[in-house]
This record gives C-alpha cells, sequence and structure tokens, in this order.
C-alpha cells in the first residue's frame, strides 16, 4: 500500500514547469506478484489537470494503443488497465524481455497515476514523468520483516528507446532469486530492451538473503528508462518478540534517477500509530561517505557507503517529533545525495496497511498550486478515508479549494529547519486544489480497514516541461510552461529568441526549444527541449508546358532547408504525359503524350537536407500544355539621324513576325533579355538604335513564346561629292552645283534645282534626297583673303614693297593700271604716293600711301640760317614717326621725336657740333591704311662743320 503523503520537494537543480509530477509523458514499469495475492483484481490509470481546455491523453502498452480519455479541469478521467499489462505473477514472464508497461501521452501536462488493488490490499503508483526516467537508478524496496512465501521484493524496468542496454548489479551475494538464480551465479543481470519492453525481478520473501539483500542494488542503462520498485506483498512493521503480523499489504513506488536526487527532506507521519513502528525511512546511499543527520542532530546518525541502506527508527523509535495535535514530522538532511523512501501505515493500529512513497528533496522552485489532484479518495473500487499532506514554505498563505486551513491543520514547524511547515488537512474528497503564496507541495494518506496506500502530487519532475497549448507543428503550434515563475527567456537551438519573455511562444522556425525561468531567489534552471518540426507544406503551383518536355526544379516556398536530390518522389503521376526525376539532381523532367494540348496534373514531393528538423513540401503542379506561337524574322530600314548619324529611329511594332492573333508582343535588345524579360524596350514606336537587330518575344494566351529576329538597318547620309566649299573675291559671285543623281534639291535660298547661281560669299544648305532619306549638306562660299602691305623701304627713290598674305605670287602698282610681278619701283617721284598690291585671286588691290620725303644730302650747323639743320617736321603727323641719326660706327648720336621738333642741328646732345663727316639717317613711320602699313626711309648726309 502506499499510505502516506510527502512533504515533497525537488532536486535542488531543478523542477516541474507544472506541478511536480505534471507532465506529457508518463511511464510506468510492471511488477510481480505472488499469484496466491492476485484475488479480484482491479486497475485504472487516473487522469486530472489544471487546463481548462480540454485536450486528449493516450494510453500504449507494448507500443500499441490501448484507447484515448479526454480531460480538463473539474472534468478527470479513469480509464481501466487489463491486469496482465503490468502486473504478473509467472516465472516464464520474469528475467527475460517483456511486452509489459504502461505509456501516456497528452498534449499539455496532467497528473497520472496508476491505482490497483486486490483483496485486502491496495497501492498507488504516482508517475515522476519525465523526471523519472533516466540511466541509473538504486533499487529500494521495504525490508521484509515477515520470512512467509506469500511475500516479495520486485523490481520492473522499462525501456523507453529501442536497443536499450541495462545492467543490474551490486546485490548482495545472499540474494535469490525467484527463478533460482542467486547473487553467486548471477552477480550482475544484463539484457536489451526495445522501446516499450520491461524486464522484471523478483525475490520470495521466505530467503534471508532477501530481507535486505536487494536494497541498494545498482540499475544502469545507455538510454533512459522508467523502474517500479518494492513488494507485492511487503511487511516491514517490526513487532515485539511473541507478537505476531495482522498481514501484509502491497508496498509499491516508481524510482527516480540519481541526477534527480538531493539530500533534505521532511516527511509527515502516516496514519500509523508510533508505537506500531510502522512510520518509519529507509534511506539508501548513491556515494560512499554519506554522512546522515536527523532532525536537529548535531552528529551524524550513521556514515553510508554506495548502495548501503539505513532505517531511521530501527533502533531508536522517536524521530518523528510531535508538534502538537499528534502532527508529527521528521526532517532529515545528508552530506550526498540519496533515496529517502517513507514507510508509513493506512491506519492507526493495523501493521497489514504498511505503505511505501518515494521522498523528493526540497527545493525552492517547486511550484505555487497543485491543480488539481482529481478523485482524490478513491482506490478502485472503494472509497477511502484521506489525509492531505501538505509542505510549503515558511510564512506562506495556504488554500485548499479555495480555503484557508483551521490552525489545528497548521502550519506546523519542523525541528532543525525554520525554512518549511507542514499541514494535514483530514478527509479530503473529489477533486482537489492546492495553491500557496510560496513553494509547495502535497500527498495523501488513504486507508480503509486493511487497505492502505498514499501518493504524492508535486515535486518530482525537476525541470520545467514545456507543453503544446495548440497545434501540432508550424505553423499553428503555441509552446507553453507554466505562468507561476517570476521571468521566462525562450531559446531556439541555445539562442536567446529577442521578446520571447512570456510563458508561451509560438514558434516560427523548426528546432530545440527551450526556456529559462526563475522564480524568488533560486537560480535559473532551463527545460528539457522540445523538438519543434514544420508541417507538411502543401503547395499548388500553375505553369505552362510549352514546345514539348518542361523541366522542373523542385524548390521550397519558405524553407530555407536545400532540397535533397534523393527525397524528390512522385506521389501522384500525370494522366497525360510522363513525369521522370533524375535520382541525381532531383529535377523533374515532364513530357505530355504525342500531340497532346490541353491540361495535365501531378503531385510530386521533396525534403530538405536538415536531418533533425527535415522541412518537407508537397507540391500539386497543374500544368497547361500549349503549342507556341509561330513567328517569322523580320526586317526594318530607317533613316539616320542628324544628332547620331550611326543610329536610326525604328518602329519595331512595324515588323510583321507572326500573323497568329491573339498574341503579345514584347521588345528587347537581345535574346537573353527576351528569355529572361529583362531590359524590355518599353517604347518600341519610337527605339533609337544602330545597325543590328532588335527581338520580339511573341506570347500566346498559355503563356509559350517564340521569339523573333528584326534586322535593323540604318541608311546613312548620302552627300554631293561635287559640291565643295568655295573662295571667291569678296565682291565676286558664283555658283554651286550640288551635281545629278538626287531625287530632290531643296536650297537655303529656296531654290529647288540642281544648282545655284550668283551667289556671294556666305553658308548654304542644300537637302538632298535619297530615297526616303534626306541629307542635310552645308557648303561655304569664301572670301579670299586679302594680301597685306607689311612694310615698305624708301630709299633715295626706290621704294621697295613687301607684302603678306593672300595667295601668292603678289603683282604690285603704282598707280593700278601697269602691274608688276616685282616688289622694287625706282625713280619715284618725291612726295605723297600710292602703292597698289593685289594677289592670284586678281581681287580689288590693297592701297597703301606712301611719303617720299625731300632728300637733303648735307647741312652746315653754323647758325647762318641756312642748311643749318635736319628738318622732318612736316612728317610729323605720320604714325609712331621715328627720326635717328647713326655715326659712321653705327652708333646712335640723335633721336628726333616731339621734343625736339624733329630737327636735328649736328650736335651732341643739343650742345657739341659733332665733327664733319658722314652720317646715316633713318625714318619710320607707319601709313594710315587699314594694316597700319610700316615705312622705312634711309640715307646719308654730310655735315660740314666749321668748329
Amino acid at each position: 500500500m502506499k499510505t502516506f503523503l510527502l512533504t515533497f520537494l525537488l532536486l535542488f537543480t531543478a523542477a516541474n514547469p507544472l506541478f511536480a509530477q505534471r507532465d506529457t509523458e508518463h511511464w510506468f514499469a510492471p511488477m510481480a506478484a505472488r499469484s496466491t495475492n492476485i484475488i479480484s483484481p482491479q486497475q485504472a490509470l487516473y487522469f486530472s489537470t489544471d487546463s481548462t481546455t480540454p485536450f486528449p491523453v493516450e494510453i500504449y502498452s507494448n507500443n500499441i494503443l490501448l484507447g484515448t480519455v479526454t480531460i480538463a479541469k473539474g472534468a478527470p478521467q479513469t480509464f481501466p488497465i487489463p491486469l496482465g499489462n503490468i502486473i504478473i505473477s509467472n516465472t516464464s514472464e520474469m528475467f527475460a524481455p517483456v511486452n509489459k508497461g504502461l505509456y501516456t501521452k497528452g498534449t499539455k501536462p496532467y497528473f497520472a497515476t496508476f491505482r490497483f488493488s486486490v483483496s485486502s490490499h491496495g497501492e498507488i503508483l504516482t508517475s515522476k514523468g519525465k523526471a523519472g526516467i533516466g540511466k541509473k537508478f538504486y533499487a529500494a524496496v521495504a525490508p521484509i520483516e515477515n520470512p512467509v512465501t506469500a511475500l516479495n521484493f520486485t523490481t520492473g524496468i522499462m525501456a523507453t528507446e529501442d536497443n536499450t542496454v541495462v545492467t543490474v548489479s551490486d546485490y548482495s551475494a545472499n540474494v535469490e532469486f525467484s527463478n533460482g538464480w542467486t547473487g553467486v551465479t548471477n552477480p550482475s543481470l544484463t539484457f536489451t530492451l526495445n522501446k516499450g519492453q520491461s524486464y522484471i525481478i523478483e525475490g520470495v520473501g521466505d530467503k534471508a538473503g532477501n530481507k535486505e539483500g536487494f536494497i541498494g542494488a545498482k540499475i544502469e542503462a545507455d538510454k533512459p528508462i522508467s523502474v517500479t520498485n518494492g513488494n507485492f506483498n511487503g511487511q516491514f512493521a517490526i513487532i515485539p518478540p511473541g507478537s505476531f503480523f495482522d498481514g501484509a499489504d502491497i508496498v509499491m513506488d516508481q524510482s527516480v534517477p540519481t541526477d534527480r536526487l538531493g539530500n533534505e527532506f521532511v516527511l509527515v507521519k502516516g496514519n500509523g500509530d508510533i508505537s506500531e513502528r510502522m512510520e518509519d525511512a529507509l534511506i539508501v546511499a548513491t556515494e560512499g561517505g554519506t554522512q546522515v543527520f536527523i532532525n536537529n542532530g548535531a552528529t551524524p546518525a550513521i556514515t553510508l557507503n554506495e548502495g548501503e541502506s539505513y532505517r531511521v527508527n530501527q533502533l531508536n523509535n522517536n524521530n518523528y517529533i510531535n508538534q502538537g495535535n499528534n502532527h508529527y514530522n521528521m526532517y532529515i538532511k545528508t552530506t550526498k545525495n540519496v533515496y529517502v523512501y517513507q514507510l508509513l501505515a493506512g491506519v492507526a493500529n493495523s501493521n497489514a496497511t504498511v505503505g511505501f512513497n518515494y521522498i523528493p528533496p526540497l527545493n525552492c522552485y517547486l511550484p505555487r498550486k497543485i491543480d488539481e489532484i482529481g478523485n482524490i479518495n478513491i482506490l478502485p473500487p472503494t472509497t477511502n478515508n484521506v489525509k492531505l499532506n501538505i509542505l510549503t514554505e515558511t510564512g506562506a498563505a495556504v488554500t485548499v479549494n479555495g480555503g484557508t486551513p483551521p490552525a489545528a491543520q497548521g502550519p506546523y514547524p519542523v525541528l532543525g529547519t525554520s525554512s518549511w511547515v507542514s499541514y494535514s488537512v483530514p478527509n479530503v474528497t473529489g477533486n482537489v486544489t492546492i495553491t500557496s503564496s510560496k513553494a509547495v507541495t502535497a500527498g495523501i494518506s488513504g486507508g480503509s480497514g486493511v487497505v492502505g496506500y498514499g501518493g504524492y502530487f508535486a515535486g518530482f519532475s525537476s525541470i520545467p516541461v514545456i507543453a503544446k497549448q495548440t497545434g501540432d507543428c508550424i505553423p499553428g503550434i503555441v509552446l507553453e510552461v507554466d505562468d507561476s515563475f517570476d521571468s521566462y527567456q525562450w531559446y531556439r537551438d541555445s539562442t536567446p529568441i529577442t521578446g520571447a519573455v512570456t510563458n508561451s511562444y509560438t514558434p516560427t522556425q523548426s528546432g530545440n526549444y527551450t526556456v529559462k525561468i526563475t522564480v524568488g531567489s533560486c537560480p535559473p534552471i532551463t527545460t528539457p527541449v522540445y523538438k519543434v518540426f514544420t508541417c507538411l507544406t502543401e503547395t499548388t503551383l500553375n505553369q505552362t508546358v510549352c514546345d514539348g518536355v518542361k523541366l522542373i526544379v523542385p524548390t521550397f516556398t519558405n524553407s530555407t532547408q536545400s532540397v535533397v536530390p534523393g527525397s524528390v518522389i512522385i506521389v501522384t503521376p500525370p494522366v497525360n504525359g510522363n513525369a521522370v526525376v533524375d535520382p541525381a539532381t532531383g529535377v523533374i523532367s515532364y513530357a505530355p503524350a504525342y500531340n497532346y494540348v490541353g491540361p495535365d496534373s501531378f503531385v510530386y514531393k521533396f525534403c530538405g537536407n536538415n536531418p533533425d528538423f527535415t522541412d518537407c513540401e508537397e507540391v500539386t503542379l497543374n500544368l497547361t500544355v500549349s503549342e507556341s506561337p509561330v513567328v517569322t524574322n523580320a526586317s526594318l530600314r530607317a533613316c539616320y539621324l542628324e544628332a547620331n548619324p550611326a543610329t536610326g529611329l525604328f518602329n519595331l511594332t512595324n515588323a510583321s513576325v507572326t500573323t497568329q492573333p491573339g498574341v503579345t508582343k514584347k521588345y528587347y535588345p537581345s535574346p537573353t533579355d527576351a528569355d529572361n524579360s529583362t531590359n524590355e524596350i518599353l517604347n518600341p514606336a519610337n527605339y533609337i538604335a544602330p545597325t543590328g537587330v532588335a527581338y520580339v518575344k511573341v506570347i500566346n494566351a498559355n503563356g509559350c513564346y517564340r521569339i523573333a529576329e528584326v534586322s535593323l538597318t540604318v541608311l546613312p547620309p548620302v552627300t554631293s561629292a561635287v559640291l565643295v566649299d568655295k573662295i571667291i573675291c569678296v565682291e565676286d559671285k558664283t555658283t554651286l552645283d550640288a551635281g545629278p543623281g538626287f531625287n530632290g534639291y531643296e536650297w537655303s535660298t529656296g531654290a529647288t534645282t540642281q544648282a545655284i547661281s550668283n551667289v556671294g560669299v556666305g553658308t548654304y544648305w542644300v537637302k538632298l534626297k535619297t530615297g526616303d532619306c534626306i541629307t542635310l549638306q552645308t557648303v561655304k562660299v569664301y572670301a579670299s583673303e586679302q594680301p597685306v602691305v607689311s612694310n615698305i623701304d624708301v630709299s633715295n627713290t626706290t621704294v621697295t614693297v613687301y607684302a603678306i598674305g593672300g595667295a601668292p605670287p603678289y603683282q604690285y602698282s603704282l598707280d593700278n593700271i601697269q602691274w608688276q610681278d616685282s616688289n622694287i619701283f625706282t625713280d619715284v617721284a618725291r612726295g605723297i604716293s600710292a602703292v597698289y598690291v593685289k594677289d592670284s585671286y586678281n581681287c580689288d588691290p590693297i592701297k597703301v600711301e606712301i611719303t617720299i620725303p625731300n632728300l637733303i644730302n648735307a647741312i652746315t650747323p653754323n647758325d647762318d640760317g641756312v642748311n643749318d639743320v635736319l628738318d622732318y617736321s612736316l612728317l610729323a603727323g605720320k604714325k609712331n614717326l621715328e627720326f635717328t641719326i647713326f655715326d659712321r660706327y653705327g652708333s646712335k648720336i640723335f633721336r628726333g621725336d616731339q621734343s625736339n621738333g624733329y630737327k636735328w642741328n649736328g650736335t651732341l646732345g643739343g650742345s657739341k657740333r659733332v665733327p664733319t663727316g658722314n652720317y646715316w639717317f633713318e625714318i619710320q613711320w607707319n601709313e594710315p591704311s587699314g594694316k597700319q602699313t610700316a615705312v622705312k626711309y634711309t640715307g646719308w648726309i654730310l655735315v660740314k662743320s666749321r668748329e
């Protein structure tokens, strides 16, 4: 029987996200019973939850669905279990893999208990959820104080995954198993189980080595397993010599792996009287050197080695402390993690109602409520008297079904710790919800007549559990954890999700999801991984098949995964064609039936390359098999553009590339652009391009197309070879002739003849028509450049004229009548004269006036008034006049200018007379012609000086 309740808590490293053993999965390993004890068996699974939204729970045995129940808060459910699925008595089903045991799963967290009874005996297995499965356990069974064959010890081991290797060892050499093996012949047991299979161990109670020999046996597996251990039946009461046992009871509970253990515990006494020696605690060490302290003891009660056990009240029956009103509790503290099982009774004074409960360690991550324990007083087939025991942190406000327990029910202190208090609430029935403002755990102790039982309903799962709120996959799935924690942070693949800080989250990507939570001053903890997958994406595509074969490349609509070629399959083949998958590339080739035109469809499926979270998509491809348009190539010609003679203006819409109606034409500069529909020519009626090719994409109503070429030819300008620029005298006229061979002429003068005459200097144009094109040709009539008289040298009566510019050879004249080729004139009369120059164009000549001064060959500067000075003052009006005297050595001795009136009196510096002799003079000026012709007059003079 399982008579008591717990004061429970969790391992310091983690806690249940919702309420202790409240979880989404529960496992129940089977057990062995003595055949004489299986009388009127009844057994069922009980389910309850806090979810107000109903959800299904599935029940499996041997991986076969036994049935489904739907549960919700206030609507717990019961599911009867056939005896053979979990309780066996035939030795042939022991010590070998068998398809026994139970597994349940739901879409939201829930409580699950297996409640069972036979005549005069009963018990409850309270599932610890996923916290109850692991890889390393130590067996715990009740000591067998009454060595009879009706009693036994038993341990059931159930695999949660295929190919699980399990080894059981470190039990006493004195153990005798019910199949004849012993601890000597078989010091260890090794076996392999698949998911849902179990291995059941049993030893009969009349063997002396079986009293305590299997307690502390080590159970190790390479994959998670579930363990049920205890006695069916058992008797652990210590009776005085000469007394007798009232009977026996089922003593059974579900174990937890070592990584869920702790080292601080509180037990609240069951229903038995202390004097009956049934209320006790069994401690099993998992490490050597484990010291055990009871209540406020300053020294250890015992030090245990690995696998050793200690019964607390065996030698001293005063470790339960009466805290008042016969409310007894006990505090246990160890230096290393241990198992603690409570030995208890269902009624006060009958040792036939013994029970057995695993006690979880204390932890600050216990929930703040237990919602709800369903049908709390039911053990099939009877209702029973049930006491609710509550353990919570000191100072907490506690309610039971909304009401505060009276002072007589608690809180009561615990000797050895000031952090925890306990309550006991008698006569509870129906569905029960417990709340506390601090960490809380609760359990029951029940019994009736010779049946006693108990169970714990919080604190077994040491790590919060993620559950589905709705949906099964992305999109649609919503995840949640309990809302009783202080903070939340969701993670995907160990990376925090920005903004995901509430108790629920809607995933958008597949992956491993966890939540880190905190509450109070407890260290943060992280949930186990919840794998979220993407739903099969179902897509419908519509495509057109043109020109026979179409290649389809499977591509995900949303997933970022790469398509695995080998995963591409045809789910539903086409009716009017054939679809073949290339296994190397995954590309699908579709070919319609010969000459078929019309609709067709097929379905294909493919998957991605993520081995853990493989995305898959199923595509229904609706095809329209169509013929492509018939096209022909065309050509267009255009006249050159004056702005850029290498280009022309084309109207591509005039290109006749198809005669089929109902088509759409689009124009492109290259075949690649036409295929890809890029760089479309948006104004094809005014397309400027050089000689080359444009491309027309002709598309029918089904989207099929062909591409036609349009050859473009730019007609270059055609000019007259004979119409060239001319040079004439500015006063002359000429004729411009464009020559024959053109279809029309239009001159800038308005004339439309081949030639125009009587045109003077200027710029003219003519439009020359060749076919449909017109070439504008410009012609210029230039005035010839007139020569320029650059300078004139006069030496006595000889004049030398120098000309530049114009078009040599030049002709020269003094009267514009008689012309000569020489530029030298002799015997020119003194005074004002003129020089005429013309070039080979024989235009009007250039005229330059010149002055030939009067020649003075001697002066006698003696102030007699006769020939005293050399006087050229008459030339003062000439521009830039310069008058210079040089001695016979070429040294300048005088310069005539306005200051001296262009006169020289034969002195140096105006005072000293020069010696008699010959002197040279030079006179320069510019004649006032358009070009300011330079004139230079040179000669010599004799100076006779009388000083």
